[in-house]
């Protein structure tokens, strides 16, 4: 794990002498909220990618510095949602890209999907949670993962706590219908 002195110098270079308040806020800041930072990233994304968001979060807190949010760690929740955001963009087109090359035909049909791949209960949740829409995946990986409450968790996403828990019940009903077999839908059992 980099340290804030580390990562000031690699973002701003040494700051002139009048600038040791704003280092100190930034490394008391930064030293205890890093691991939390790197921690909901990790949970989101390819360990690479949730370093780089974590850095890039503190470097977002580090312009912002002189007027530091209220409530820090929601704060950087956001600005790192906000970063892992714009990684998938960038995966997705990438992701869409491979799948045109993949359909060109190649002289054989596209190879299927194993069934047994999601036999675990683990698998057939993080396939649910896959499916959902990723303003449903996360206000339920606020709570679940990451532990907030629904003022901390409203605040991450710039929503009032009535408007947050109306979401995250709805949230949870969509989870709930993913996991649960319906009749015209049935699991099938592996051979």
């Amino acid at each position: 794990m980099p340290d804030a002195e580390e990562v000031m110098t690699t973002f701003v270079g040494t700051p002139a002498p009048p600038a040791l308040d704003r280092r100190e806020t930034f490394a008391t800041l930064f030293d205890a909220h890093y691991p939390a930072v790197l921690a909901y990233c990790r949970r989101r994304a390819a360990p690479e990618e949730a370093g780089d968001a974590a850095l890039a979060t503190f470097e977002v807190l580090w312009r912002t510095i002189d007027e530091p949010p209220a409530r820090t760690l929601p704060w950087l929740y956001r600005v790192a949602a906000a970063q892992l955001a714009n990684g998938r963009r960038s995966e997705r087109r990438r992701l869409r890209l491979v799948e045109r090359l993949a359909r060109r035909p190649a002289g054989g049909a596209a190879p299927s999907s194993d069934p047994a791949d999601a036999t675990t209960e683990a698998a057939a949740a993080r396939d649910a949670l896959d499916r959902l829409r990723p303003a449903d995946r996360e206000l339920l990986l606020l709570v679940a993962w990451e532990g907030l409450g629904p003022t901390e968790a409203a605040a991450v996403l710039g929503l009032t706590p009535a408007t947050f828990a109306v979401r995250l019940h709805r949230a949870r009903r969509r989870l709930d219908a993913l996991l649960t077999p319906s009749p015209t839908h049935p699991v099938k059992d592996a051979p």
